[in-house]
């Protein structure tokens, strides 16, 4: 749900104004908003104040870069230090982490440049000898494919040099490296013939372009036998810095982001000469705490609170306040959506509950769904012994918190996986059923889903033979058994589409309603009507195949069906000035009932393939013997991971888009939103009574 929120006026006299506003960073609950126009002056600041926050945010900056180039990570709280000696303690730490920064910037340049030319100058100084000291002799260094020819080369540089050049090759690697030795006024020249044989002139980077082979091949030498020693003690030096300053240089920082926090205030406040106002909104269950931060101050402060317009008022920050079960989808899940409009309807819930029930359909699986339980496990363990997880695949960083809900979401897809595993009888497969603990029994099976029309067993049906067997389980959902069981699974996957395309429009309906917007509620009622109106045509003429049936007006399906219509003419013709494209919105609603099948279809392609993996290890471990065993075993859980990795992704996209896209399109969610709830906070610890701020 969505957390309501009250809105805040609060006016203070500008001497007062930095302890009032230290005073909400320490209470932590009030979410500013700028105020944009009004008799106030309003912007950017002036004077002594601009001159501070440059000040600060200049310090800020250096401090923030010295962290990166550290690379520290946060340490254990340390004391802050008095704010006349911040400079010294950033700049402390600066300078020794800059100079380390240069030499590793250096030594990874010439770590770059020994990897990249080190064999090939090598090479050349060989061949050189003294030959690069001297004055009159110029050499061209190049490089060559290994099994391109020099021979042309050759014959071009005496055509334009005579018997004034030198020509020598090595080949180094996968390639040649070639000089060309020549008196300096011919260096142009044999220039040229290079470039009109196609060969580009080796010309090394940076400092070395101007040194001689043999004092680069020397340099070379030195980077490639001392270079990752130098490395390890520049990072050793680099993480000592961290230990001993990393902690002040973060206190610092951090009480360097809270006073730049008073300045953005300040910025985004209204001010005239000796006053202050800002504005902003609070969580209704977090007022008590604003009020205690300001009562404090007295007659110096002025505030009003008052509920939310959340009908006309723009810019209302939004927090989402759910149960502990809800929460973790929060966190995960609805962080690839944007967040609903204040006010509007928050589909958190109808995510946490229905994404993991749709994964479990398509994948039902219950070795699958152990393999999720055990990462999910895992994921949890490590969150909870407060570790974090760098993810080598996407190159990010997860926090302890973040495995956490990671952990829950995935332990409960897990157990839906594994519970709708047993009703298919799958289990990597079907191993299970090979070794006859699931199976299918037509009695069971007719007893289930014979009102839907199909029977098991009867004359010229599939498989007949191989469905009444014997075993522990029986097979209650066999949506492998396609033949039969095919149109009843997917009629199954349609119901959840009839449910939620449905109840989006429904969801539309109750919003127009509670903002009072006759638009919106002609719209839903409209789209309500046509969208049930064509599935009981579908359903009536049995999917366009007796259209006679919708003339039988003694059913009450046709009815119902003839209402619907009637309901979204009605409504068409209230909104056709404002959604004039509405009749064909309509056909687009009546895809995306049918976009559910892709729960079945993409479910159904899984298990199939699943079955194939199993067919295969099973063969081959029935057909050769004991070592056909092992071999069926390997064949088969690679093939299981290699399908499990190809379709992963999409099994838990194709669910989350049927939400995004199917069910929270007719609510309107997609349409708007608002700002996520930012309240200004403290980073740095408070201030102790008689401490020196």
């Amino acid at each position: 749900m969505i957390n309501p929120m009250q809105q805040v006026v609060i006016a203070v006299r500008k001497r007062d104004s930095e302890a009032v506003i230290t005073a909400l960073q320490d209470a932590g609950v009030l979410h500013l908003k700028p105020i944009a126009d009004g008799p106030l002056h309003t912007g950017n600041l002036a004077g002594q104040d601009a001159a501070d926050r440059r000040e600060d945010e200049r310090l800020l900056a250096r401090a923030e870069s010295t962290i990166a180039e550290l690379g520290a990570y946060r340490p254990a709280p340390a004391p802050l230090p008095a704010q006349g000696e911040w400079e010294a303690v950033v700049e402390g730490v600066a300078q020794p982490v800059a100079e380390l920064a240069r030499q590793r910037q250096e030594l990874q340049s010439d770590l770059d440049v020994e990897r990249t030319y080190g064999d090939a100058v090598r090479a050349l100084a060989r061949m050189v000898g003294t030959l690069d000291r001297s004055r009159r002799v110029a050499l061209v260094p190049f490089l060559v494919g290994p099994t391109e020819s020099l021979t042309e080369l050759d014959a071009a540089l005496r055509e334009s040099l005579g018997e004034r050049y030198t020509l020598a090759s090595e080949t180094v690697g996968q390639n040649q490296v070639g000089v060309v030795a020549t008196l300096r006024g011919d260096r142009d020249a044999a220039r040229a013939v290079l470039s009109k044989a196609r060969l580009g002139e080796l010309r090394l980077p940076g400092r070395y372009d101007t040194m001689p082979l043999t004092s680069v091949a020397a340099e070379l030498e030195q980077v490639r036998q001392n270079g990752d020693a130098r490395q390890r003690h520049i990072n050793t030096e680099r993480d000592r810095l961290a230990q001993e300053h990393g902690p002040a240089l973060f206190a610092v920082r951090d009480a360097l982001k809270d006073r730049v926090a008073v300045h953005d205030v300040r910025a985004v406040s209204a001010r005239g000469k000796y006053s202050l106002a800002m504005q902003g909104y609070v969580p209704a269950d977090r007022v008590a705490g604003l009020q205690s931060a300001l009562s404090r101050f007295g007659d110096a402060v002025s505030y009003e609170v008052h509920p939310v317009d959340e009908h006309h008022d723009h810019g209302v920050p939004v927090e989402l306040k759910n149960s502990s079960y809800v929460t973790p989808f929060q966190n995960t899940v609805m962080g690839l959506m944007s967040l609903p409009k204040y006010g509007s309807f928050d589909p958190t819930w109808v995510v946490a509950w229905f994404f993991p029930f749709f994964f479990g359909i398509i994948m039902a699986d219950i070795g699958y769904g152990l393999l999720f339980l055990a990462l999910g496990m895992w994921l949890l363990g490590k969150g909870k012994r407060g570790e974090g997880w760098n993810v080598p695949v996407l190159g990010a960083y997860l926090g302890p918190q973040t495995l956490k809900d990671l952990g829950f979401v995935t332990n409960v897809m897990a157990g839906w996986t594994i519970l709708w595993g047993f009703l298919t009888g799958e289990f990597f497969g079907t191993l299970l059923e090979h070794m006859g603990v699931f199976y299918m029994n037509n009695d069971l099976l007719n007893r289930l889903w014979g009102w839907t029309g199909v029977h098991w067993g009867a004359h010229g049906a599939h498989g007949d033979a191989a469905h009444h067997g014997t075993g522990l389980i029986p097979i209650v959902f066999p949506r492998l058994d396609t033949e039969n069981f095919g149109n009843i699974a997917l009629v199954f996957a349609l119901c959840f589409g009839i449910l939620q395309v449905l109840w989006g429009w429904g969801i539309r309906v109750q919003q127009g309603l509670k903002h009072k917007d006759q638009v919106h509620v002609w719209e839903g009622l409209a789209m309500f009507g046509g969208v049930g109106a064509l599935i009981l045509l579908a359903f009536i003429s049995r999917g366009a195949q007796d259209f006679g049936a919708l003339t039988n007006l003694a059913d009450p399906r046709v009815l119902l069906m003839i209402l619907g219509f009637i309901v979204f003419v009605v409504g068409y013709l209230r909104v056709a000035k404002q959604f004039p494209m509405l009749p064909i919105e309509l056909m687009s609603q009546g895809g995306a009932v049918v976009s559910y099948a892709r729960i079945f279809a993409v479910g159904l392609v899984s298990a199939i393939l699943a079955k194939l993996c199993t067919d295969l290890g099973w063969t081959l471990s029935q057909s050769i013997g004991f070592i056909g065993i092992i071999i069926g075993i390997i064949v088969g859980a690679l093939l299981h991971f290699f399908v499990l990795a190809l379709t992963l992704i999409g099994h838990v996209l194709q669910p989350i888009r049927l939400h995004m896209v199917e069910f929270l399109n007719p609510t309107g969610f997609n349409n708007e939103t608002s700002p996520r709830y930012n309240p200004l906070r403290r980073l740095s610890p408070a201030p102790q009574a008689g401490q020196v701020k």
